[in-house]
């Protein structure tokens, strides 16, 4: 009889070294991102170690800066904060008290 293994990850998010969520998409756009600058540089005919040494350094600062992010803020950290950014900290109410009162307009008697 034939075992097969039962994917034990049905609706938990995904997770790849400690990361989680969105913190994938940055990880990957930012390499791929510093990949393409690399060699967008190499083409242009920078120096060799230029090259080396812009794709280490800014592969090793998406990588601090992600699991920072990851740290500090968590799964659902991000995305709760750029919505705490769209509301307002307070109302600003400018209207007259009256002006909420329904007032009815008499109709003409005619």
């Amino acid at each position: 009889m034939t075992n097969y293994n039962i994917n034990k990850g049905i609706g938990r998010t995904v997770e790849f070294k400690g990361l989680k969520a969105q913190y994938l998409f940055i990880f990957a756009g930012g390499l791929l991102g510093t990949l393409i600058l690399v060699m967008i540089l190499y083409m242009a005919g920078a120096n060799a170690y230029a090259c080396l040494l812009t794709g280490a350094g800014g592969a090793s600062l998406i990588v601090w800066q992600t699991f920072a992010l990851n740290a500090k803020y968590g799964q659902h950290g991000l995305m709760k904060l750029a919505a705490q950014k769209r509301h307002p900290r307070y109302i600003i109410c400018r209207k007259a008290p009256r002006r909420y009162l329904k007032v009815t307009p008499k109709s003409a008697a005619v």
